[in-house]
């Protein structure tokens, strides 16, 4: 599996982006998904997840209620909505997905696939 990140930028405190994670390989549709964050000098940090049928998702407290994952397997796309930024929320989000069919983890080293990263600079 190949991921792509996109949609970054940036935005004023209280704005919206919305990135996307497109994917490339047969097997994408049986992927869990995960959308993991890096902020300059910080360890990477688990920001949301959602299944391969998109029936589960869960989130990182941090970002509850104002970030929303989805998923697209017909177009081998997954997205991370977020809205309400936060200057804190600034990073480099990356997408990553989970051999076989296994479920939602919030540990990076569970996952096998990585994206390039996309940056996300939200200004006070």
């Amino acid at each position: 599996v190949q991921l792509q990140a996109s949609g970054g930028g940036l935005v004023q405190a209280g704005g919206s982006l919305r990135l996307s994670c497109a994917a490339s390989g047969r097997t994408f549709s049986r992927n869990a998904i995960g959308w993991f964050r890096q902020a300059p000098g910080k360890e990477r940090e688990f920001v949301a997840g959602i299944t391969w049928s998109g029936g589960s998702t869960y989130y990182a407290d941090s970002v509850k209620g104002r970030f929303t994952i989805s998923r697209d397997n017909a177009k081998n796309t997954v997205y991370l909505q977020m809205d309400s930024l936060k200057p804190e929320d600034t990073a480099v989000y990356y997408c990553a997905a989970r051999g076989g069919s296994l479920g939602i983890a919030t540990t990076a080293n569970t996952y096998d696939y990585w994206g390039q990263g996309t940056e996300v600079t939200v200004s006070s």
